[in-house]
């Protein structure tokens, strides 16, 4: 199995710490408003790695993060506390934002089939590990006091910048720092006092002062909670390569005395819309809510992420959300007649498999895994048994829910539309099929028209 590691820049066979075991970390959502779609093509991504991993017959030990306080509006130091924000926006208090929209990722990502992690752990439950690993950095001699915060001193940390390749000598001449308490223009907060956002509900005592965590000691501290001093994978977005996963392993090699923190970093691209990528700051941003109420099943978004390798720019469009939901209404119908029409053939899917696995193996290579599938499904000489048990081998990687596709029971009032609407087509009369068509809308049903026949189902 090879991943590409952001680390090194290049594919590497992976081997983990402890055999056959993985321990993976993954950032979750910052909690002040609701994921927007381009956040959750992240979370399929890393929800592919780690079924492949398990497909691969790996044991995985799975941490996510719930970041509920220290996220400022910037990446950086700059800005206000985003939790702050959202309360202010919808005039409620940060525990309730924090609650109401912890509980509306987690059904997102229930919604995408994406399988929870082993452990939540939000950044307000372990404030006590952040203030230790804090503590653990300033007897080291990395941190020092400004202003009446607590900064990491990356001066002192001779590789700074390696994840993102940066290049500190350029920068040093040309980057103007807004932050005047800064020693170097890189140094980032590890504890905020009552000297800034006065409003801040979110405070804590520690020696350090009352005040909240920066939002990189959160990871790192949760991280080395669950996983240890040192483990295999931690995931993100492309946009958490030049700071956020930069400041981790600075403050976490430098506090564990341990080098690599972490052996594999991956990290998936953006979602495109209208050529720039999905964002919160404008205001405007598309939810997986406002998907479905588009008409689309959300795990025809699911589809639609498979269908570019993560480590690409994925083009947003409603016509490429056709074209997603139809597929998957035909491999959904496609199931239904692998289970109800059995026939002749060879049980021989081996050289399918070995395609798939050797695809997903390739850095999670899921355009090249669904081509395997396809040419599985178009396969005549294959019989309709084995293809279908293959299908739900490759489901368990794939995660559309395909063991779960059902024939519904159709009522008798129902199956009599079925029929003179079919009555209606053979005869060419368009306008009385329409109209059977709109009748079983009404009663909850629809209908798609095949090459094996009328597929009804019950609209959700």
């Amino acid at each position: 199995m090879k991943l590409y590691n952001t680390l090194d820049r290049k594919k590497e066979t992976f081997s983990p710490i402890t055999q056959n075991e993985v321990k993976l970390y993954t950032c979750g959502a910052t909690v002040y408003n609701y994921a927007h779609i381009g956040n959750l093509r992240t979370y399929v991504f890393e929800d592919i790695l780690k079924r492949t991993l398990l497909f691969n017959g790996y044991k995985v030990k799975h941490v996510m993060n719930i970041t509920d306080v220290g996220h400022l509006t910037s990446d950086a130091d700059e800005g206000e506390d985003k939790m702050l924000k959202g309360a202010k926006r919808e005039k409620k208090t940060v525990w309730q934002i924090a609650d109401f929209y912890t509980k509306a990722f987690q059904n997102d990502i229930k919604k995408l089939n994406i399988q929870d992690p082993n452990i939540w752990c939000k950044a307000t439950d372990h404030i006590k590990e952040q203030v230790e690993m804090i503590e653990a950095l300033e007897k080291k001699g990395f941190t020092y006091t400004a202003g009446g915060n607590v900064y990491f001193n990356t001066g002192k940390f001779k590789d700074y910048g390696k994840l993102a390749k940066l290049n500190l000598k350029a920068e040093k001449q040309a980057r103007i720092e807004k932050d005047k308490n800064k020693k170097n223009s890189h140094d980032f907060v590890l504890w905020f006092t009552k000297s800034k956002f006065q409003d801040q509900e979110m405070k804590w005592d520690s020696k350090y002062g009352r005040g909240f965590p920066g939002w990189h000691i959160e990871c790192s501290a949760m991280a080395t909670k669950y996983l240890g001093k040192q483990f295999d994978i931690h995931c993100g977005g492309i946009d958490h390569i030049p700071v956020h996963h930069t400041n981790e392993i600075a403050q976490s090699e430098a506090a564990l005395g341990v080098k690599p923190w972490v052996h594999y970093w991956l990290h998936g691209e953006f979602l495109v819309l209208n050529e720039q990528k999905m964002s919160k700051s404008s205001g405007e941003f598309l939810t997986l809510q406002k998907v479905i109420e588009k008409g689309y099943d959300p795990l025809a978004y699911r589809y639609f992420c498979l269908g570019t390798h993560y480590r690409k720019p994925l083009m947003f469009s409603w016509e490429a959300m056709d074209s997603a939901q139809n597929a998957l209404k035909k491999l959904q119908n496609k199931v239904l007649e692998l289970k109800e029409k059995p026939n002749e053939g060879k049980n021989n899917t081996e050289k399918y498999i070995e395609d798939f696995q050797g695809a997903i193996n390739d850095d999670l290579n899921m355009p090249q895994a669904l081509a395997a599938v396809w040419d599985m499904l178009k396969d005549e000489k294959v019989n309709n048994k084995n293809k279908y048990e293959t299908l739900l081998q490759f489901d368990k990687v794939l995660g559309l829910g395909l063991d779960r596709i059902k024939k519904i029971k159709i009522p008798e009032e129902v199956q009599i539309l079925i029929e003179k609407r079919e009555d209606a087509r053979l005869k060419k009369s368009w306008k009385e099929a329409d109209q059977m068509r709109d009748k079983l809308k009404a009663l909850g049903y629809s209908i798609e028209d095949t090459s094996s026949g009328p597929l009804i189902k019950k609209v959700q």
